[in-house]
């Protein structure tokens, strides 16, 4: 989930190249909604990965909230280019499995995603 149109075509582009099936959010809500969905059509997400601040919506730590209550385990991850964030610094402590700064690489998405 990211709202920069440009992050999300890099994201998909980086993940189709590794192999991986994706869906894109542009915002918390709309992701949270897609998370659902897919939970009820007995085919969920592994994982998802959530930017921490969305112009005029839910940004990563409100939308991991959202997606606990329907799935305590989900596994997330949080991406920003706001590294001195406490989120950012501390994200297991906010519940997520992994972080990403952005912009990041190829070799950073997979070591985050293989750690998780």
């Amino acid at each position: 989930m990211d709202d920069d149109k440009g992050i999300r075509a890099l994201a998909k582009n980086l993940t189709d190249r590794l192999g991986y099936q994706t869906v894109f959010s542009s915002s918390g809500e709309e992701a949270v909604s897609r998370y659902r969905q897919a939970r009820e059509s007995g085919e969920p997400f592994d994982a998802v990965i959530l930017d921490l601040t969305v112009q005029g919506g839910m940004g990563g730590e409100e939308t991991i909230q959202e997606l606990r209550k329907s799935d305590p385990n989900v596994t997330a991850v949080i991406s920003s280019g706001y590294i001195d964030d406490p989120i950012m610094r501390d994200f297991r402590k906010y519940g997520f499995a992994g972080a990403l700064t952005k912009p990041y690489t190829t070799k950073e998405l997979i070591e985050v995603l293989h750690s998780i």
